[in-house]
């Protein structure tokens, strides 16, 4: 059994993909529950939202790993979260029979930070894309995103020029990287701040829809 708490939403009917939406900082499991069902209002994917597993006695809710620098996770705490997701997002494909190449990994701020690692890395089977809002790719000792092998992967990328806990800069040079690398990548930038801005979702619906079409 994951050591991860989840909620999770089934497709009505044949699920046609697999949407895990990581959250930000301080919130919890049922953050993006909502935003899951904007996304896919059809419900053509099964929709899972893990909960992190840190918790600060000086800070609510639940958090990824520690901040010492935005950007720069803490590398103890960053490993164990990542090792916790990795097991969970297994099991999900397991239990499911939703292949990662049907899988879109998403997520807000930190938890976009965690979509990017597991989505990126190495080791990790590749999904079919991922969802980036207001964050960035990670800078870790001993972690180092594997772009080349990932031309397939589809990213839509979106963040605030206005946001005042996570630079733009950081979103527009996860954008560069990837795009280098020969990854399609979809980027939106808006005025607003340290949110996901209502203008951005439209697109973020047909971009999932066109990562995950009806046609396997």
């Amino acid at each position: 059994m994951n050591s991860l708490a989840f909620r999770e939403r089934p497709a009505v009917g044949e699920p046609r993909g697999l949407l895990v939406l990581h959250h930000g900082r301080g919130t919890d499991e049922h953050d993006l529950l909502p935003f899951g069902d904007t996304l896919d209002p059809e419900r053509r994917l099964h929709l899972v939202t893990p909960r992190a597993p840190l918790t600060l006695p000086d800070a609510p809710g639940h958090h990824w790993y520690l901040v010492p620098r935005v950007g720069f996770p803490d590398p103890d705490t960053f490993r164990s979260a990542f090792a916790a997701l990795a097991e969970l997002h297994d099991e999900l494909w397991q239990r499911t029979g939703i292949p990662p190449h049907r899988t879109v990994l998403g997520g807000f701020s930190m938890g976009t930070a965690m979509s990017y690692a597991l989505g990126l890395d190495p080791g990790r089977p590749a999904p079919a894309g991922l969802l980036a809002f207001s964050g960035f790719i990670p800078t870790v000792e001993g972690w180092h995103p594997d772009l080349d092998t990932r031309k397939a992967l589809r990213a839509f990328v979106a963040h605030g020029r206005r946001d005042p806990v996570i630079d733009v800069a950081l979103a527009r040079d996860a954008s560069a990287r990837m795009r280098d690398a020969g990854l399609e990548v979809e980027y939106h930038e808006g005025d607003g701040g340290h949110h996901i801005d209502p203008a951005h979702i439209p697109p973020a619906i047909d971009w999932l829809r066109g990562t995950l079409p009806d046609e396997a």
